[in-house]
């Protein structure tokens, strides 16, 4: 019977959640406040990612945020280089590439992300349960103040609690507002007003209050329910992933007493299991809601230490590397997604240094013949579409470059304005005797303050030899 007790005990993580007790009701994680070298290097990591994320919006570069994401107006700046609809399959590649290298990374050494420098951990771990253990106490006390009636003492540490979850929320949501609109856009909407503008405020509300209830209700729930990475994570994986792992050979089995004969070096303690935000037992093996935090490696390398054995009980390793004592990074799945990555990467590198200030086509006038000008010229209506990308207006200004000619604007000059489009027609007129063929090849250069930028191909079509 005990022995039948032992494997459901061992074996019930594989049928549900840690989360979710038997009768389908939410398991509130009270994790155990963290501490150690990992616990100390993710720290530094996460003030560094957040002084980068609240700093971002108010950094600029020719005028221009350094950063800006707008989807309404299409128009996007990374790290200072602007990105209009034209450019959207770069946006699209750069995209898949990061995918690539997501599942990449997963598959060697996966939810490493998740621990380490996904959003939803960083504010959770770093700025949340901060706060909440600063107010509330550690996970025993925050337990007690939970189960107990209400009264002064509970009721001033909840409302302190949660005013200032819901300020830090509201503070989040203007900033990523700012990644959106930009910097100034968001001064204008808190200087004149919501009404002013109404359907930001209404955006602002919104996803304050989606952002308070994520981290002070939903929490670890995204990582198992919301988020598709983690869904997905269990099918990267292998038995050669490098993940947070319990050496399962050196630790069974467990016993708390010292002086039992061949008792592992797990003394089950459970000290993993309290500090872990997901609520699970890593002992377990490889879970769903592992987010590969290593509360548990500093938290376990603690207890070692303090019986006086080997550190590394739970590590970063792989299921192959406990089994044979060796780790090998590289294997075939892994050697062809990096191959595949370093293509993406080169041919995406190519098209970003290759992108031009401007994206022209000239065509020659559908159904457009040739006409004489004058008695020694020939002359071509051209269409020409022209897309700035620069920062400021360009005057559209065209040169003949390959034959003795000139080119002569169908009207006044178009000025383009920046990530705008403009329209016009143009009349090449070449001479006659420059000809040698009824279709010759021409070039034709634009000009930026009498400067050249860019040089196009085209080709003119004149009489035939006959008709001379």
């Amino acid at each position: 019977m005990k022995k039948q007790q032992d494997k459901k005990a061992a074996s019930y993580f594989r049928d549900s959640l840690s989360t979710v007790d038997s009768m389908g009701k939410r398991v509130w994680v009270y994790a155990k406040k963290p501490k150690g070298p990992l616990f100390n290097r993710r720290r530094i990591l996460a003030i560094i990612l957040l002084i980068l994320l609240f700093s971002g919006p108010f950094l600029t570069l020719k005028g221009e945020p350094f950063m800006l994401f707008n989807i309404l107006e299409r128009k996007f700046i990374i790290f200072g280089v602007i990105f209009w609809p034209q450019d959207f399959h770069l946006i699209l590649l750069a995209f898949i590439t990061i995918l690539v290298f997501v599942v990449l990374f997963t598959v060697v050494f996966g939810r490493l992300f998740c621990g380490w420098v996904c959003p939803q951990t960083i504010f959770m771990e770093f700025i949340f349960r901060r706060i909440e253990y600063w107010i509330e106490g550690d996970a025993a006390a925050q337990r007690r103040l939970n189960k107990q009636a209400m009264d002064f003492n509970k009721f001033w540490k909840k409302a302190l609690k949660h005013v200032i979850f819901f300020s830090i929320a509201f503070v989040t949501a203007n900033i990523f507002l700012a990644y959106i609109v930009g910097i100034e856009e968001v001064k204008s909407y808190i200087i004149n007003g919501p009404l002013e503008h109404l359907s930001g405020f209404i955006a602002i509300v919104l996803f304050s209050g989606a952002f308070y209830f994520v981290f002070a209700f939903f929490r670890e729930q995204v990582c198992t329910i919301a988020c598709p990475y983690g869904r997905l994570q269990g099918v990267m994986i292998d038995k050669k992933t490098i993940q947070v792992s319990y050496d399962y050979l050196r630790g069974e089995p467990r016993n708390a007493k010292k002086d039992v004969a061949d008792a592992g070096d797990c003394v089950a303690c459970n000290s993993c299991v309290t500090v872990c935000p997901t609520g699970i037992d890593i002992r377990n093996g490889s879970q769903m809601e592992c987010i590969n935090c290593t509360a548990c490696i500093d938290a376990c390398n603690t207890v070692m230490k303090r019986v006086k054995k080997p550190t590394g009980l739970i590590r970063y390793d792989s299921e192959d590397g406990i089994k044979t004592g060796k780790n090998s990074i590289f294997n075939p799945r892994s050697i062809a997604y990096s191959a595949v990555l370093g293509l993406l990467l080169i041919f995406v590198a190519s098209l970003f240094a290759f992108r031009g200030d401007y994206e022209v086509t000239i065509l020659r006038a559908r159904g457009s013949l040739y006409q004489e000008y004058g008695k020694d010229s020939i002359s071509n209506i051209f269409n020409y579409n022209i897309v700035n990308k620069v920062r400021t207006p360009v005057t559209v200004d065209f040169h003949l470059e390959s034959h003795p000619g000139r080119i002569q604007h169908l009207g006044e000059p178009l000025v383009v304005e920046r990530g705008k489009v403009g329209k016009g027609s143009i009349l090449v007129i070449i001479a006659k005797e420059t000809l040698e063929q009824s279709k010759t090849p021409i070039i034709i250069g634009l000009y930026n303050d009498g400067t050249l930028t860019q040089s196009y191909k085209s080709s003119f079509v004149g009489p035939n030899e006959m008709d001379y």
